[in-house]
């Protein structure tokens, strides 16, 4: 099975001081792994911000590029059009969208998020 990675599981399996990141780096370690633009994008977005992780934008790139290649992570494109996706709430629209475009490439939706409703999601425990 391979697995897109939300952007929490990107962040937990990054940050060597996230609270999560003994519990997603072990997780991630025999997976086969894939991101997108969206998750990657939100890994760095979340990173660089000041009220967040507050690294520098040089910093995340290379801590994400290290762990793309350490992994030998997959990167697919974002290729699901956004009106295929179904939401049925605002706060649900980036991890519905992600977990359906996991599913449409016959993928599971790695995350640490237990909130989210979708049968192509697996929770990282």
């Amino acid at each position: 099975m391979r697995y897109l990675l939300d952007v929490n599981a990107l962040i937990a399996a990054i940050w060597k001081d996230h609270v999560d990141h003994a519990k997603a780096d072990s997780w991630v370690a025999d997976k086969d792994l894939a991101t997108c633009p969206l998750s990657e994008l939100g890994f760095l977005r979340v990173s660089t911000q000041p009220k967040a992780i507050g690294a520098t934008m040089r910093d995340a790139r290379r801590l994400l590029d290290d762990f793309l290649t350490k992994h030998a992570t997959e990167f697919i494109p974002a290729d699901l059009p956004a009106l295929q996706s179904k939401p049925a709430r605002s706060q649900e629209v980036t991890d519905h969208y992600l977990a359906e475009l996991a599913a449409r490439k016959g993928f599971k939706l790695a995350t640490l998020d237990c909130n989210i409703v979708h049968a192509a999601v697996e929770v990282i425990q």
